[in-house]
């Protein structure tokens, strides 16, 4: 199933759950999002999947990944197709 990186904004809580809004042009297409992730882990950067602690408009199914860099943390949005 190929996944697409989306760059989204963050647009609130919905019933304890953070809502993404997708914003600007589609990301790289992977074969897998299982690709992305192993590809972090040889690079050793640990993820974590959030995708049930997320929403995301317009999307019916969809990845969310997170991951520490630096003092904060980043969330990387796959749209699975």
């Amino acid at each position: 199933m190929p996944a697409t990186l989306l760059t989204v904004t963050v647009a609130g809580q919905v019933n304890g759950l953070a809502l993404l809004i997708p914003t600007g042009p589609e990301g790289p297409v992977y074969a897998h999002v299982q690709d992305w992730v192993t590809a972090q882990r040889q690079l050793k950067k640990p993820v974590k999947d959030i995708s049930a602690k997320v929403l995301i408009k317009g999307i019916k199914q969809w990845a969310v990944f997170e991951q520490r860099q630096g003092a904060g943390t980043v969330r990387t949005v796959f749209k699975i197709t």
